[in-house]
Formats: C-alpha cells, sequence, structure tokens
C-alpha cells in the first residue's frame, strides 16, 4: 500500500523556480571509455561543479529561502559532516543572514575553513559518541536560530530533487537513475523526480558497505541503526536513514548497492585519469557501484550523479595512491 509523499514533483518544480540563477546548472558529461567498460550509454552529473562543490547547496538555499522574515533575519543553523555546512553558510550569505554549524571534530579541515570562509561560526563534536541531532536542536534553540538539517526536510529534499531534473531534461527517458545516499535526501529528491517523468525508471541507491543502514532498512522494512562506520565516504557516514527521507525511499526506490573503500578509490582514480574531474570519496560512489558491476538490470542509457568534489589535494593523493 502507498501513502501521500510529503515531497511532491511540484516541490522540486518549485525550487528549480527558487534557485534559477542563484545555484549552477552544473553539466552533463559523457565518455565513450566509460560507455564501453559498462556496455552502455552512460550520463554524469556533475555536481562537483555545483556551488560550494556539492548538490547540498540546492537544498540548503531552498529551504533557507523560505524562512519567514523575521526568522531568517535571526539567523540559521545546521549539522553537518562537510558539505550542508559549505552549503548552509554559503545559503546564509546569499540571503543576508548569519550561521551556525555543527561539524564532527574529524571532518576534513578542508570543509571546515571553507565552511568558515564563508562567514559561518563553527562549533564541533565527536561524531562517535555525541548525537548531532540532538546537539544541533539544543543549539538552534539556545541561540533562537531555524535549523535546517542536512536531509531530513521536505524543503531540503525538493531542492536536492532538481539535480536530478536538470540531468533528465537534458538526457530526456534513462533506463536506470543511480545516486548516493547517506542520510537520503538526494536519492529521495532524484527518486520523486525521475519517477514522476518516467514511471518505469529503476532508481538505485549506493552506500558504503561498512554502512548499510539505508539497504538493512529498506530490507527491514523500518529503519534501522547501525554504529556509526568508519568509511573512506565520510558525507556517507550515517548510523541510520532519515525519517522522511526513508518513507519516500521506501516507496520509490528499487535497490540499493555497497561498494568497498578500494571501489570507491578506484572510481575517484578513474574519474580523475579518465573523465578528468576531482571527486571526493561520497561523490564517487555511484560510479564506483556501476564500474565494479553492482547495478543488477542491464539498463542502455543510464544516469549518475556524482555529488561533490571537496577534498583536498593531500587527502586526494593519499586516497588514490591507497
Amino acid at each position: 500500500m502507498t501513502t501521500a509523499l510529503p515531497v511532491t514533483f511540484d516541490d522540486v518544480r518549485d525550487a528549480a523556480a527558487r534557485l534559477k540563477g542563484i545555484a549552477h546548472r552544473t553539466p552533463v558529461l559523457t565518455s565513450r571509455t566509460l560507455n564501453a567498460l559498462v556496455g552502455a550509454e552512460v550520463f554524469i552529473k556533475c555536481e562537483n561543479f555545483q556551488r560550494i562543490g556539492a548538490f547540498k547547496f540546492r537544498g540548503a538555499y531552498n529551504a533557507a529561502a523560505q524562512l519567514p522574515p523575521e526568522q531568517l533575519a535571526k539567523g540559521i543553523a545546521a549539522y553537518s559532516s562537510g558539505n550542508h555546512a559549505q552549503a548552509t553558510a554559503l545559503a546564509a550569505r546569499e540571503l543576508g543572514t548569519s550561521a551556525v554549524i555543527l561539524m564532527p571534530e574529524d571532518a576534513p579541515q578542508s570543509k571546515k575553513e571553507a565552511t568558515v570562509g564563508y562567514g559561518a561560526e563553527v562549533v564541533t563534536y565527536d561524531r562517535y559518541t555525541q548525537d548531532r541531532t540532538a546537539l544541533g536542536e539544543a543549539l538552534a534553540a539556545e541561540r533562537g536560530l531555524a535549523l535546517i538539517p542536512p536531509y531530513d526536510h521536505p524543503h531540503v529534499i525538493a531542492g536536492q530533487g532538481t539535480a536530478a531534473l536538470e540531468l533528465l531534461e537534458e538526457t530526456e527517458e534513462l533506463d536506470t537513475l543511480i545516486a548516493p545516499v547517506g542520510g537520503g535526501g538526494l536519492l529521495a529528491g532524484s527518486a520523486i523526480t525521475a519517477k514522476t517523468l518516467y514511471p518505469g525508471i529503476h532508481v538505485a541507491g549506493v552506500e558504503p558497505d561498512t554502512g548499510d543502514d539505508t539497504k538493512r532498512s529498506l530490507e527491514a522494512g523500518e529503519r534501522i541503526t547501525i554504529p556509526v562506520p568508519r568509511t573512506l565516504a565520510d558525507g556517507q557516514a550515517l548510523p541510520t536513514p532519515g525519517e522522511i527521507t526513508f518513507a519516500i525511499n521506501q516507496q520509490l526506490v528499487d535497490g540499493i548497492a555497497l561498494v568497498s573503500d578500494d571501489e570507491i578509490r578506484s572510481a575517484m582514480r578513474f574519474a580523475f585519469e579518465r573523465l578528468k574531474i576531482v571527486l571526493e570519496p561520497s561523490g564517487a560512489t555511484a560510479l564506483a557501484a556501476l564500474l565494479a558491476g553492482h547495478i543488477d538490470n542491464r539498463p542502455r542509457r543510464i544516469g549518475i550523479i556524482a555529488s561533490g568534489g571537496n577534498i583536498d589535494t593531500q587527502r586526494f593523493t593519499d586516497i588514490i595512491n591507497g
């Protein structure tokens, strides 16, 4: 039995109109080498070229722009391992307000510095022993700020869905759409968009094999909590899916593929050497699943969302060199 979804395709279209001229319309890349390797026509939506270097700006701005003026003036808060932090900081700057961001102590230093560079205040916590949601809610309440969560919010999900909308506007019908899944906002927004435009499309999520909370949850029919995973894909190192995102993905997503750190590393190397783009680990998981043969059906036309490229030179070099 299906139930009404908390986010609709109309919400995604409204977000696209709100983001027009604010977010980048990122390029779609093709490669004959990649097509030959996987035996299909592949289209890569390069969100590593989005503002702040990742898709997260879409959702953060869409949510912040809809706050009442009096609340926006007080400022906004967020919790994030990096990309949503930068996205919220930039959205605040664009909208003329302030931001306070809760980030893990072990978040990449480059992401912390970029967040501060956009004008935000950063407060740190231990992701392995502290509950970031509770901390973030307490911080926002204490300072009177509007909290914009990284994925579990209808306006954030609708904003993320605009990446898939742009991809499908350019490519038209695809057999399969592959997107990374952490908390599930990008996958949920992508699934809403793809299934509305092309009901027969196969929508697949990808997560690291040490952080398979979404796969386990979908198989169990309820949200499962696992220990905070240790993975190269820090943007997907989450213990449980979002409540809203899970409700959407449970209805619309056809499957979840898992990738190892070695497969992520190989995909990052392939993207750099053969596609001439830089992807961070979380941004490479969808490509990794395709290259490693983890997408079950045999599609002819495949869309991939390369979700981000926020990584410093030293870490990128360390990862691709193993």
